[in-house]
């Protein structure tokens, strides 16, 4: 434990006196972080939340309003329908997005709009076919 001031030593001199003493035992050699710049969040404007994002951000977590979110879903739902095995499967992949997407569509947003609309199953396999041809893959009759 660190001892009191005494009384009638200014304050500040006793501060002094206490870091040139850690100094001089040399406490402040092998403190974490020595040498590197100080984090970003100490030069930003003070937000009350820091922890809550910080903590988001270790945990990998992200929160979307749902329309952005389905759009990010859609994005990937179409590549992994372009790079499905079977057609089959590039079929199940669309048809689930869909109804999400369409089921997006005829509710009042709940954030900004989706800006998407179903995609055309056929024109996908016709695209996903075509991409299996120039690959080398089998004929696309997976179904």
């Amino acid at each position: 434990m660190t001892e009191r001031k005494p009384p009638g030593v200014d304050f500040e001199s006793w501060v002094d006196r206490q870091i040139r003493d850690a100094e001089a035992r040399g406490e402040f050699e092998q403190l974490a972080g020595v040498g590197k710049p100080l984090p970003r969040e100490v030069e930003t404007a003070y937000d009350e939340l820091w922890w809550v994002r910080r903590k988001m951000a270790r945990e990998g977590f992200s929160v979307l309003p749902p329309t952005l979110a389905l759009r990010k879903e859609a994005e990937d739902a179409l590549e992994a329908a372009l790079a499905a095995p079977s057609e089959r499967i590039v079929r199940k992949i669309l048809t689930e997005i869909n109804a999400k997407i369409s089921d997006m569509m005829f509710k009042p947003p709940p954030g900004p709009p989706l800006g998407k609309k179903p995609y055309d199953v056929e024109d996908v396999v016709r695209q996903w076919r075509e991409r299996r041809a120039a690959t080398g893959g089998a004929d696309g009759s997976g179904v």
